[in-house]
């Protein structure tokens, strides 16, 4: 290797290979069992009485391995000696292999204080290196006698050496792995909230529950969104489940989303609202290319109560449980949004009075499987909320969620579970 290339990747007090050294966290531990065999095999192909692992930071040389470490290290489990005292400061100041048959002819080594308190009279060490190519510390082996090393020891010493590195490369990659997966996490479930409202609205004569539930990784932002915002004599409702995931799905949601509220302020028939919004995904996404099922409804105050109008869009259909305990499927019906311009709608009307709730929920409910791949479907929903009456919103969608749960015996699911419950509270 290069002086160029050497810079910085080799010298005890190196600051930036103490900062490598750091970053593999094999000084937060003592010896380690998988160190520990190739340390045995070292001293085994090499016929010599000792061999050892270390780890050297800019003060310190940790033991890392060797064939009886538990005999060697401290209460605290570890072993640690300060790095001018030891060996393989000489390897890591240098970044090269060091081959000696007799210490006491050797300045570099014959002095040390590890070198003594072995009583080694021979030594053989390669150095031990990150990724990056930072000298991390040594792999190497002594005897209490001169004698010499021959190139078949020394290739041995490297095979396990290189062994070492790939087994520090994996931990490093596998740490690396965990902190994108954490932050991506992080980012998908920022960009989801926002995409839904953080709490429901409260709106006078209606108790609003909500619940979602992610799917997947936790890493993708799936498509499932909700959202009500206020109308002419009441409130309008939207319930929607964009195809794919990820950034293309986050996309069409804040579109699909964004063109709900814009013509919901203009046009009161719920079924121009979604033919709007299938425009709109046609024009910046073209046919077939981002498609959504969704539901949209209105609310609209009527002397027993409210006036609901369902235009459904290829979405699984909702369900009334009435005051009294009944339970009724919705219709539904429709063409999914984004597919072509001709977009028939499925209508439905239906009057709710106090104690009824109106449950909508997207299709991670329903298609949600159980170990045997039997998906829980609108039985299951019906099942579940026949066993809620005199139960709140809240209560409504977290028995529904729980069923679910249930179903698929806590099996992860793949796609997102949305579920909101609408149910008309009894005149102030």
């Amino acid at each position: 290797m290069s002086a160029a290339v050497t810079a910085g990747r080799t010298g005890v007090e190196s600051p930036s290979r103490t900062a490598a050294v750091r970053a593999t966290r094999l000084l937060e531990t003592g010896p380690e069992a998988a160190f520990d065999r190739l340390c045995s095999l070292a001293a085994t192909l090499l016929d010599a009485p000792m061999a050892y692992m270390t780890v050297v930071d800019d003060v310190r040389s940790f033991l890392k391995g060797a064939p009886d470490s538990a005999a060697m290290v401290g209460p605290d489990g570890t072993l640690q000696v300060p790095a001018r005292e030891a060996a393989c400061q000489v390897i890591v100041d240098i970044g090269e292999e060091i081959v000696v048959e007799d210490t006491a002819a050797d300045p570099r080594l014959r002095d040390l204080a590890q070198i003594k308190a072995f009583g080694a009279r021979a030594w053989i060490g390669v150095p031990i290196r990150d990724p990056d190519g930072y000298v991390l510390g040594n792999l190497c082996a002594m005897d209490g006698r001169v004698r010499p090393w021959t190139e078949g020891h020394l290739e041995s010493l490297r095979t396990l050496a290189a062994a070492a590195n790939d087994a520090i490369a994996l931990r490093l990659a596998v740490h690396d792995l965990q902190i994108y997966a954490r932050e991506s996490a992080e980012l998908a479930q920022t960009l989801q909230e926002s995409l839904l409202p953080l709490h429901p609205p409260r709106i006078p004569g209606v108790a609003i529950a909500t619940h979602f539930a992610p799917g997947g990784t936790g890493v993708d932002v799936l498509g499932d969104f909700y959202d009500v915002l206020p109308v002419p004599d009441g409130f309008g409702l939207v319930i929607g489940d964009v195809c794919g995931k990820g950034p293309t799905a986050a996309r069409t949601t804040a579109m699909a989303r964004s063109a709900v509220r814009t013509a919901a302020h203009t046009e009161r028939d719920p079924t121009t609202v979604l033919a709007t919004v299938n425009e709109v995904l046609l024009s910046w996404f073209g046919a077939g290319r981002s498609f959504v099922t969704a539901v949209y409804a209105t609310f609209t105050r009527s002397d027993t109560g409210w006036t609901v109008v369902i235009a459904g869009a290829g979405h699984p259909p909702a369900f009334v449980r009435r005051h009294d305990g009944a339970v009724e499927q919705r219709p539904g019906g429709g063409r999914v949004l984004g597919l072509t311009a001709d977009h028939p709608t499925g209508i439905d009307v239906v009057d709710l009075r106090p104690g009824d709730a109106l449950v909508f929920y997207t299709d991670g409910i329903t298609e949600a499987r159980d170990p045997g791949g039997r998906q829980f479907d609108e039985p299951g929903v019906r099942d579940a909320l026949a066993t809620t009456a005199g139960q709140d919103p809240e209560q409504v969608a977290a028995t529904l969620v729980a069923a679910v749960h249930h179903h698929t015996r806590a099996v992860s699911n793949d796609d997102d579970a949305a579920v909101v419950v609408v149910q008309v509270t009894p005149p102030a």
